[in-house]
């Protein structure tokens, strides 16, 4: 299964490049992750469960990013074992380019799955990959950028507003 997108993030480009080595960041953003520890350098081990149809698993496996051209392009690869669920294998290749209203993220997603996974059929596991890619990028697109205005305004009035992860580093 492969796919393609991309998305407009109001940060410059040394934000989501930041952002998008930062273990806290990535943990936000993936969808089910319990837990993400290590280092870009380094690779992440990541605890993520999910359910895909009938079959719900938890998966431990490892994230690494390579092809590394610092503000410009990456490579984040992945994989996770799910014990008799199967396993999931994918990866993303990450472009980003500086335009007027801050970086353009394109991004290609390719995933591979086997075990009990794979017998769910093409037509649900391909969905459940599209789903997962999109929740990610938009995860992460929120977390540089914040909530959208309108609902800061509301949050500012409970005092329960959240802020974008770059408020955050700086607040």
């Amino acid at each position: 299964m492969k796919l393609s997108d991309q998305r407009e993030i109001k940060a410059d480009v040394a934000t989501v490049w930041a952002a998008i080595l930062d273990a806290d960041v990535l943990k936000a953003c993936v969808p089910g992750c319990e837990s993400m520890t290590g280092t870009p350098e380094d690779g992440f081990e990541a605890v993520v469960v999910q359910k895909v149809g009938p079959v719900k698993a938890r998966f431990t496996g490892a994230v690494t990013l390579s092809d590394m051209v610092p503000n410009q392009s990456l490579r984040i690869s992945g994989e996770g074992k799910g014990g008799p669920a199967g396993f999931a294998k994918g990866g993303a290749d990450v472009t980003l380019t500086a335009t007027e209203a801050g970086t353009l993220l394109s991004y290609e997603v390719e995933a591979n799955v086997g075990g009990k996974l794979a017998q769910l059929g093409s037509r649900i596991i391909d969905g459940f990959a599209k789903k997962m890619a999109d929740e990610f990028f938009a995860r992460f697109q929120q977390a540089i950028e914040g909530e959208p205005e309108a609902e800061e305004e509301a949050a500012a009035d409970t005092e329960v507003k959240k802020k974008g992860w770059l408020k955050r580093l700086v607040s």
